[in-house]
C-alpha cells in the first residue's frame, strides 16, 4: 500500500511539473502539443496550385491569356482560375510579415483543420488580383501561432502575399478590435484590401484583433507576366 501510495503521488508530482511547464512554454512562445500537430499537417498541405509545373495550365487557359497583354488583366484571369480549381485545404500563396518575423503557407478555409495547418483565407473573400477584399485568419497561441503577434503591426508596416501568378504588397493602414459577430470586417470597399484576423486577447476567443492593409504594389509572376 506505502509502495502505491508513493508511485501513485510521483505520477501526480510529474503530472503537475508537466502542466506547469506546459503553461509556462506557452505563455512565453504557444502551446507546445498543438505545434507538434501543427508540423505533422504542414507536411499534408497540397501545394500543386504554388506551381505551374505541378498545375499547369490548359490550352483553354493559354488561349483566354493570349489577347490579354495587361498584366492586370492576365492577374485577374489567373486569380479567377485559382478560385475555381482550389479545394478547402489547399495552398493557395505564402504570407510574410517582416515586421514580426513570419513566413507561412497560406491554405484555403477557415475550418478548423485548415487552421491546424496554418493561416486560412477565407473562403467568402477574394483571391488577390480582383480589386476586393481578401481575408486571412490565423492562430495566436496554437498551431505554431502564425498571428500570434499581429498587435504588434503598425500604420506603414507590410505584408507580402505571394500567389503563384504575382507578389502583391500591403501597407497597414489600421488594427481595430470587434466581436466574433463582426462579419463586415470582410466586406469589400472599393479598393484591393487585406484583412488578417486572430482571436483577442491571447489564450481568448472573445474578441477578434482586425488588422486592415491597403495594396501598395503588384508584381506580375508566373503566366501573368508573359505574352
Amino acid at each position: 500500500m506505502k509502495r502505491l501510495i508513493r508511485d501513485v503521488s510521483t505520477v501526480l508530482i510529474l503530472s503537475g511539473l508537466m502542466l506547469v511547464v506546459d503553461a509556462g512554454v506557452t505563455l512565453v512562445w504557444q502551446e507546445p502539443v498543438t505545434a507538434v500537430v501543427a508540423l505533422i499537417r504542414h507536411t499534408q498541405i497540397d501545394r500543386r496550385f504554388l506551381s505551374e509545373r505541378t498545375a499547369p495550365l490548359t490550352r483553354v487557359d493559354h488561349a483566354a491569356l493570349k489577347p490579354l497583354r495587361v498584366p492586370i488583366e492576365r492577374i485577374a484571369y489567373l486569380a479567377r482560375r485559382e478560385e475555381r480549381e482550389i479545394v478547402t485545404g489547399d495552398a493557395i500563396g505564402r504570407i510574410a510579415i517582416r515586421k514580426i518575423g513570419i513566413s507561412f503557407d497560406v491554405v484555403q478555409g477557415t475550418d478548423e483543420l485548415s487552421l491546424e495547418k496554418g493561416p486560412g483565407h477565407y473562403p467568402g473573400t477574394a483571391f488577390p488580383g480582383l480589386g476586393q477584399t481578401v481575408a486571412i485568419a490565423g492562430h495566436r497561441t496554437t498551431y505554431l501561432a502564425p498571428f500570434r503577434h499581429i498587435d504588434a503591426l503598425r500604420p506603414g508596416d507590410r505584408i507580402v502575399l505571394t500567389m503563384p501568378y504575382g507578389r502583391f504588397t500591403y501597407v497597414v493602414q489600421y488594427d481595430k478590435i470587434v466581436l466574433p459577430t463582426a462579419l463586415w470586417v470582410t466586406r469589400n470597399v472599393g479598393y484591393d484590401r487585406l484583412v488578417l484576423s486572430a482571436c483577442n486577447p491571447l489564450y481568448s476567443a472573445a474578441q477578434r484583433i482586425i488588422v486592415f492593409a491597403r495594396l501598395s504594389a503588384v508584381t506580375p509572376l508566373g503566366a501573368a507576366r508573359q505574352g
